[in-house]
């Protein structure tokens, strides 16, 4: 069990690593240009990617 979760830690990581910009520049494209209805789950994952994007600011000032 230990090993799957960390399995699935390390998966998160990369994924957020590498999809936090386009899901935070896309997900207001999605809003107000392709007319995309509102989802409060990718509500909280743009707000985590935000998260992520100033964590990543502040480390590297």
């Amino acid at each position: 069990m230990k090993r799957f979760l960390k399995h699935i830690y390390g998966s998160g990581i990369l994924f957020f690593y590498y999809a936090k910009w386009p899901i935070f520049l896309g997900l207001p494209a999605l809003y107000y240009g392709a007319d995309y209805q509102n989802n409060p789950i990718m509500n909280a994952v743009w707000i985590f990617c935000l998260v992520l994007i100033i964590k990543d600011l502040i480390t590297f000032v």
